[in-house]
């Protein structure tokens, strides 16, 4: 199986549960991954800050890039990160997608996921949708993207918050092509 190439980008929604969650996971799967390039906006880190209590974003071993770094190799298809994951995934962030304005590097890592036809996840946070909502969504989803809401499930019957969120990284890192061990529905 060849080694994944996976972007992260963090937005501003609420959730940052999912986003910790998700780096912790991908350091466990490490031998199935290459590299991962790591872009948070500016409420991202706020966000952070406020909802876990900490500036742990800062100590992950992955490259992390400005939001405005349009050097950064993901900025073009020809660096082949094969996956982007945005989590949390705010409705802004997945406007500007949904309408090509790249106007950060997380939107136009975004852009050119989807133009060369690899693979988009956004991790929206956001109820009730809006029709604005609803219609990017449905245009990003036309445009070859993956909409993963994050609502967890609950048949693993969950204890803690970490334990509910980690139903949504799962499924996440699933759509992503890792292999990972985690609950399944009716199996041993």
């Amino acid at each position: 199986m060849d080694k994944k190439k996976i972007i992260v980008a963090i937005t501003g929604a609420s959730g940052s549960i999912y986003a910790k969650l998700l780096l912790d996971n991908l350091m466990t799967l490490s031998d199935q991954i290459e590299t991962v390039a790591v872009v948070m906006s500016d409420n991202a880190k706020e966000v952070w800050r406020f909802e876990l209590g900490n500036e742990a974003y800062d100590s992950y071993p992955y490259k992390f890039y400005p939001k405005m770094d349009f050097n950064a190799p993901f900025a073009s298809g020809s660096a082949k990160f094969d996956t982007m994951i945005i989590i949390p995934c705010s409705m802004g962030t997945l406007g500007r997608i949904a309408h090509g304005i790249s106007n950060d590097l997380i939107s136009r890592a975004a852009d050119v996921v989807l133009k060369e036809r690899r693979k988009l996840i956004a991790v929206v946070r956001d109820t009730p949708f809006s029709l604005i909502h609803i219609n990017n969504l449905k245009i990003v989803t036309e445009a070859g993207g993956i909409i993963c809401p994050a609502s967890p499930s609950f048949y693993s019957l969950p204890k803690t918050i970490e334990e509910v969120a980690q139903t949504v990284v799962s499924r996440v890192i699933d759509l992503a092509g890792l292999r990972q061990d985690s609950y399944r529905w009716n199996e041993e």
